[in-house]
């Protein structure tokens, strides 16, 4: 299925860019709680408060729930792959490398869900457009990363694949959602989503890291409360405001703008600064997006 484009107003693009910045902003806020909380922790307060903020939404709008036990099963399963897994491979990944470079990885994930969803899905094939898109898309992140890097297979190195493999995660819980969440109320999907993650992630982080200290500085607290209300609640509900205003091919834009945000923010606040091949690779992996969008495309057939 090609995704969906519509007309952009201002308001979809006022929305867009807002909701950019909180995500670009998440990079650096997981980086700061990370000074203080270790990974697990760190995820296990992401997807616990997400929750409840979330639940108390629906509680309010008075949504109805899913009583088939099969559908609290899928938010089970797409909790781990939607959150789980890549937020605490992504935010290992941020001990060892820059936050901007994380950003930059994680525009992959569009890449990744046009692969796995043209494996699944018969009305999802890999048309020679696509193609061309993914292969940009590996082309970029394999400029960014560095092939020589790879070679070394060093602590970096290990970090870039992690981040890798969070996005495949990623492309993987859409499929998931496709198949076994689609007849849902968007809200109640994220916030069931977000209570299968709870389930495995607060234990977890109880086992691996021990019971959690509350005695974080004010700065930690602010990083935890951006990412895990602002950045993941609240942006949940936006994403899925301006799906219903852009549709998803426009969307895919969003992608895009998130890494400048987080590579600014990590350069003013982190005092970081990425190889030129980081640019360079976001750059061939932007083009790679904008071609899996169909969007050079329609500029070229309107071009004089």
């Amino acid at each position: 299925m090609i995704p969906t484009q519509k007309t952009m107003t201002t308001r979809a693009w006022a929305e867009m860019a807002l909701l950019a910045l909180i995500w670009g902003g998440s990079f650096l806020s997981i980086r700061l709680a990370l000074n203080e909380v270790p990974v697990m922790t760190t995820v296990a307060h992401r997807v616990f408060w997400a929750m409840l903020v979330l639940w108390a939404y629906i509680a309010v709008r008075r949504l109805p729930l899913p009583r088939d036990p099969r559908i609290w099963g899928a938010f089970l399963v797409m909790g781990l792959l939607n959150n789980v897994i890549p937020f605490s491979l992504m935010a290992w990944g941020q001990l060892h490398i820059e936050t901007g470079l994380t950003s930059i990885l994680n525009a992959a994930t569009a890449i990744f869900g046009v692969i796995v969803a043209s494996a699944l899905f018969a009305d999802e094939q890999l048309t020679p457009r696509r193609a061309v898109g993914v292969v940009f898309g590996f082309f970029g992140v394999a400029t960014a990363i560095g092939l020589e890097n790879l070679l070394q297979l060093d602590i970096r190195s290990t970090a870039q694949l992690a981040v890798l493999a969070g996005t495949l995660s990623y492309a993987v819980a859409g499929a998931w959602a496709r198949r076994m969440l689609a007849r849902l109320t968007p809200q109640v999907a994220a916030a069931g989503m977000l209570t299968g993650s709870s389930l495995v992630m607060v234990p977890l982080a109880l086992v691996i890291d021990g019971v959690p200290s509350f005695d974080l500085s004010p700065t930690v607290w602010g990083a935890i409360g951006y990412y895990a209300v602002i950045a993941t609640a609240c942006a949940y509900l936006l994403y899925y405001r301006i799906l219903d205003m852009a549709g998803s091919g426009n969307l895919m834009i969003c992608t895009l703008l998130i890494a400048p945000v987080a590579i600014v923010l990590g350069a003013v606040v982190l005092g970081e600064e990425l190889a030129p091949r980081a640019y360079l690779g976001f750059a061939i992996l932007a083009l790679g997006l904008l071609v899996l969008d169909g969007r050079i495309l329609r500029f070229l057939r309107a071009a004089p």
